[in-house]
């Protein structure tokens, strides 16, 4: 039904026509689907969960395994020197160390010792490992840690901006639907002169009013003549408003017609208490799933990651390679290998290296930076923690204060019309005059307007308390 009230924009190309149904109800649910499904800036919100995994994927890519081969030969003048080939692959593992197998074949007369082989080259198989920096964390292993809390905070970052865009919207739709109610009070003011203005002129041909009482009534019907066109233009303006959050599937602006209508405003039935229970469970659910505070723990938690790599930085470089060595081409051995320990001990490759910092004063300062960073975040986390538990508070008093002056309002407006029905008695029997009947007629259409206006902030106040606790604003409490 929303989709066939809709129409394109004027010069918005490739958008077929729609016709609008007069009298069409363009409720807050329908707008909130548009939102949610096509708003720009809901569509960029839905972004950010995909760039998190993105992340995440780029630092698994760290653990990529890594093919390289190298060759260097020299023949000058006829005469070869060297040909110097290695080829390895190397395969890092979560747990920090890397395993690698290789090729290597060095021949030549002026081969440099160290890489000279025998004619069918050398294979092995080996190990990389840490045994004090690196050991428990590395770089790799941070960076996907730190990717994973992205996710969380990208998350956090697409639920806020989608909430506080839903919540913007919702304000707006209730504001469209206090100025259709304004509109329909004074149309039906206007109705209401124009008979008085046309009875009056009557009786006043009659003799039986003064002909002043005829210009008392001309006079009120042009200032509620006056007053309906300045509503008409503010329903206009709002309806053109409300139509920036509507968009089609091809991402083309939608107008929504003028002839469109929005749903009631909240009656009597629908002005309820809230449970004794509700404000404690809505700031508990804020707790945890309000998207500022969940921004926050993000942060602490990469926070802690980069802390533990830091922390980490303080140890020594110690890092041990070993190799099992294997005559011959990878698949082609010379001789079968032996896993004996006379194998082992006469066919390795074995690499020690240690280096450390004597002043860490670059790892210290950095591990210094890392806390301060997370005191700030706690603090704010505290901060914001308790700004929410006090916005949610704020909302619900708003809340009990609004539904009190809503009933309150509704007999004031009773009370107008039970006014402007005695005066208007009086006036048919002579009693009263024009312009007094016309002064409870502008008492009855203020006290009226009042009420709308206490309705749309009702309305208003129901989703931003659900904004508040971090939910998403069409969500029932």
């Amino acid at each position: 039904m929303a989709e066939r009230l809709l129409r394109p924009r004027p010069g918005a190309a490739g958008c077929p026509g729609a016709g609008a149904d007069s009298g069409r109800v363009f409720g807050l649910a329908d707008l909130l689907a548009y939102v949610t499904l096509r708003h720009p800036v809901a569509r960029q919100a839905g972004l950010l969960p995909e760039r998190a995994r993105q992340e995440v994927r780029y630092a698994r890519g760290l653990f990529d395994p890594t093919a390289t081969s190298k060759y260097y030969g020299k023949t000058f003048k006829g005469q070869e020197y060297f040909h110097d080939w290695d080829s390895q692959l190397r395969v890092p593992v979560w747990y920090g160390f890397e395993v690698k197998a290789g090729y290597e074949r060095g021949t030549g007369q002026y081969i440099n010792p160290e890489n000279s082989t025998a004619p069918g080259g050398l294979s092995y198989l080996g190990l990389s490992v840490p045994l004090a920096q690196g050991l428990l964390i590395d770089e790799r292993r941070a960076a996907v840690r730190q990717a994973q809390a992205l996710q969380g905070l990208a998350e956090a970052e697409r639920r806020g901006a989608l909430n506080k865009l839903l919540l913007q919207a919702a304000k707006d739709y209730w504001d469209w639907t206090l100025r259709y109610r304004q509109l329909e009070l004074n149309r039906q003011n206007l109705v209401l002169g124009d008979v008085r203005f046309r009875a009056v002129r009557q009786r006043v041909i009659f003799g039986d009013l003064a002909a002043i009482d005829s210009v008392e009534a001309l006079g009120e019907l042009q200032k509620r003549q006056a007053d309906l066109s300045q509503a008409q233009m503010e329903f206009q303006n709002a309806t053109l408003l409300l139509s920036n959050y509507l968009w089609n599937e091809q991402q083309q602006p939608l107008n929504l017609p003028l002839t469109a209508r929005p749903q009631l405003l909240p009656g009597p039935a629908d002005w309820r208490t809230l449970p004794p229970d509700s404000v404690a469970a809505l700031t508990a659910l804020a707790q945890q799933i309000h998207p500022e505070l969940q921004k926050s723990r993000a942060k602490l938690l990469q926070l802690s990651v980069e802390n533990r790599l830091l922390r980490n930085k303080l140890l020594p470089k110690l890092n041990l390679d070993y190799n099992i060595l294997q005559a011959g081409q990878p698949f082609a051995p010379e001789k079968a290998a032996s896993l004996s320990g006379s194998y082992l001990q006469n066919n390795y490759k074995l690499g020690v290296s240690f280096a450390y910092p004597l002043l860490l004063r670059q790892e210290r300062a950095k591990l210094q930076l890392n806390r301060l960073k997370q005191q700030d975040t706690e603090l704010a986390l505290q901060q914001d923690t308790r700004e929410i538990e006090t916005g949610v508070l704020t909302v619900a008093n708003s809340w009990a204060a609004l539904r009190e002056q809503l009933a309150l309002q509704q007999q004031v407006v009773a009370n107008a019309q039970r006014l402007r029905d005695g005066e208007q008695t009086r006036f048919e029997n002579g009693e009263s005059s024009v312009f007094l009947l016309n002064s409870r007629d502008t008492k009855l259409l203020e006290a009226s307007q009042k009420l709308a206006e206490l309705q749309a902030k009702y309305a208003q106040t129901q989703a931003t308390l659900r904004w508040a606790a971090g939910g998403i604003v069409e969500e029932q409490l």
